[in-house]
């Protein structure tokens, strides 16, 4: 018997509002046994946000200050980088500035998804993919989510079938 999504899948899914703020996202993620939610709105999934989505808000990817320094008459310059790391005062400063903001300005609109019926070997592809770093897979029918994949679902159930073929 072929395993397919519906197979694989939790249906009691934890989802957040595109209108949630990140703060309250970000407290409900530290409570998680997992590390993202859902975004739907009606039912019907808009996006996905992620610990490296909400922990992105407070690392900017360049805190580095370049300055030009040159002798006279300055035709060439060298720059140096000064690292202005980020500390405990700029994450807060980060937190209180975007703490109130919603969900669906940090959110991953363009969600990779399976339907109910899609076999273990194209989830598998999909998990897999070094380029993407998918953990979780959300399952949609008729632009609903129905339910959820995460890899330890998938190692879980290949587990299982092993087991019973030997």
């Amino acid at each position: 018997m072929a395993i397919t999504a519906r197979d694989l899948m939790t249906t009691d899914v934890e989802t957040v509002a595109p209108d949630d703020e990140i703060g309250e996202v970000l407290t409900r993620l530290a409570r998680a046994e997992f590390n993202g939610f859902p975004v739907t709105e009606d039912g019907r999934l808009v996006g996905i946000v992620t610990q490296h989505d909400l922990v992105h808000i407070f690392q900017p990817s360049d805190r580095t200050l370049w300055i030009p320094i040159g002798f006279p008459p300055f035709l060439e310059s060298i720059k140096y980088g000064f690292d202005l790391s980020w500390n405990e005062l700029d994450t807060g400063l980060d937190l209180a500035k975007n703490a109130g903001k919603p969900i669906s300005e940090i959110m991953t609109e363009d969600v990779m998804t399976v339907s109910p019926d899609e076999g273990l070997d194209r989830i598998l592809d999909l998990l897999a993919d070094a380029d993407d770093d998918i953990n979780r897979l959300p399952v949609v029918e008729n632009d609903t989510l129905i339910g959820i994949i995460a890899r330890q679902d998938v190692i879980r159930a290949v587990r299982n079938q092993r087991r019973s073929s030997t």
